[in-house]
This record gives C-alpha cells, structure tokens and sequence, in this order.
C-alpha cells in the first residue's frame, strides 16, 4: 500500500474532509511564501489563491487556519451541489477536486450533472479529464486526478 493510500485510510476515521485534507496537502505541498503556479496565479500555503499577493508569507500556524477553512468552503461547495447522497471517499474526493478548480467550475461541470443523474461510475470518470491548465496538460493535475478518482470510485 502507498504512503498515500496509508494516510487516506488512517484520515478516513475523520471522515470525508480528513481524507479530502490528506489528498490536497499531498499534491499541493506547503509554501511559506507566495509564488505563481504553473499557470500564473500567486499562491500560498497549501495551494490557497484567494486573496494572495506575490511576496506575502505566512506562518506554519496561519497556513493550517488557512487549509481548514479552504477545505471547509470545498466541502460546502459539494453538499450544495450534489443532489444525492454520496459516500464519504467520494465527498472527499469530490472536495480535493473542487478546492483545486472551484465551485463555479464544479457547479458546471459533466461530473456533477452525471453524479447527480445517479452515474457514479461516469462522474468518477469525468476526473480523469481535468488534467488541463490553460490548455497544458500537467503531470501533476494527473496524478491528482488518478487518485481523486480512486477514491472517487471506492465501493463502486
């Protein structure tokens, strides 16, 4: 089992925002220091954008406030769009995938008509197409996306 894997399940007693919590932590990485990602967007902490100046920094204590309350607006953004009840690996997944894209972008997304229309198996699929910045595929955003979707498809 990956170190990924390990830490997924041992965060899955803390359900669907522990899990989600592990998952953005792992593929984000935690910067100190606001930088561009790769499609030019100033970014902090663990990958937070919102509201971030180039040259701002923050504490490790302000970056944890910061991913608890990101991680809180992503899981809010899935319970208000999914309209049927989901298991708790696939709210998480769902909740990495959207505190990565956004809301407005889940919100109008082929993976929430299809989950909503009951296909889970097509919507867990639909991840694997997000893997696009401005165009660029970018390794990272698939080997985010394989995991979001392992998880997503857990107990299909």
């Amino acid at each position: 089992m990956s170190p990924l894997k390990q830490r997924i399940l041992a965060a899955s007693l803390t359900g669907a925002a522990g899990m989600a919590g592990v998952l953005v932590t792992h593929f984000e990485g935690r910067n100190l220091v606001a930088y561009l990602d790769p499609v030019g967007i100033p970014t902090i902490c663990e990958g937070v954008t919102r509201g971030v100046r180039l040259g701002q920094t923050k504490t490790p204590a302000q970056c944890d406030a910061l991913l608890q309350q990101e991680l809180t607006i992503a899981m809010a953004g899935v319970d208000r769009n999914v309209t049927k009840p989901q298991p708790e690996t696939r709210r998480a997944a769902l909740a990495s995938f959207v505190y990565n894209v956004g809301e407005p972008q889940f919100k109008a997304s082929t993976l929430l008509r299809k989950l909503n229309a009951g296909d889970a198996p097509g919507a867990c699929a639909e991840l694997s197409r997000w893997v696009y910045a401005k165009g660029q595929k970018l390794q990272g955003l698939v080997n985010r996306r394989a995991a979001e979707r392992e998880l997503c498809e857990a107990g299909l």
